[in-house]
């Protein structure tokens, strides 16, 4: 029995970094779902999300930041609407910056994860549909401009794509900081968005409405052959 023992903790020491990620992966899961469960309609709507973050006070900008944390680390909750919050309770560059980090934290998460269980966690948690995307344009050319451009280029599929980065050849701190330099400019035009929501600024928000309807849906249809067209240019 001693013996048993011995050997069960010996596997739990060797594989302790893999046992704590799983079982972060697990509790942000449980509690994404439990917030999603509560607050699904709430999430579609910037004022209503205001309402929960500020009912948290003097931590609202941690709440703000876990919001962020898990809509990337769980993948369900929609993104854009966060963001747009953001900038709708903070103002534009405060609700970007925050944005960005929270944003950011969920994406190490989500690498490292991935990266420590390999393809068999990926296949289980990611549909097969946006992995068979990622191979193909990361055939396109040098994988680090490719992982740039599939977060700089609106309406092409995000979800779930650091955890693909994961078990690709990019590593961790080239990942971040090119997903990071991707999300910055639809970020702070979603934060920009949602501060000047009240502000009576009808005409350019109607604009970068159209303007982003028509980028998401050219990204929909025509990213991979934008990505494979910038890829051969910078050759």
């Amino acid at each position: 029995m001693g013996k048993e023992f011995k050997n069960i903790f010996a596997v739990i020491k060797k594989n302790k970094v893999k046992i704590v990620l799983c079982l972060l992966l697990i509790f942000s899961a449980y509690v994404a779902f439990q917030y999603f469960s509560k607050y699904f309609y709430e999430f579609r709507d910037e004022e209503k999300v205001k309402t929960i973050i500020m009912s948290y006070g003097k931590y609202s900008v941690f709440a703000f930041l876990a919001l962020q944390f898990l809509q990337v680390a769980v993948f369900f909750i929609p993104g854009e609407i966060i963001q747009i919050s953001g900038g709708y309770i903070y103002g534009t560059w405060y609700g970007a910056l925050i944005s960005i980090i929270g944003i950011s934290l969920g994406s190490i998460f989500a690498y490292s994860i991935s990266h420590y269980f390999g393809k068999p966690l990926l296949n289980k948690i990611v549909h097969k549909k946006n992995i068979s995307f990622f191979d193909k344009v990361s055939n396109y050319g040098k994988i680090d401009y490719v992982v740039f451009l599939l977060y700089l280029i609106p309406g092409i599929p995000k979800d779930a794509l650091a955890y693909i980065c994961g078990v690709s050849k990019i590593n961790l701190k080239k990942f971040i900081c090119l997903s990071t330099l991707g999300r910055i400019p639809c970020v702070v035009v979603s934060a920009y968005f949602g501060a000047n929501i009240n502000n009576g600024k009808n005409g350019m928000l109607i604009f970068i409405s159209v303007l982003m309807c028509l980028l998401f849906l050219v990204g929909i249809y025509k990213g991979d052959k934008i990505i494979k067209g910038m890829v051969r240019k910078g050759k």
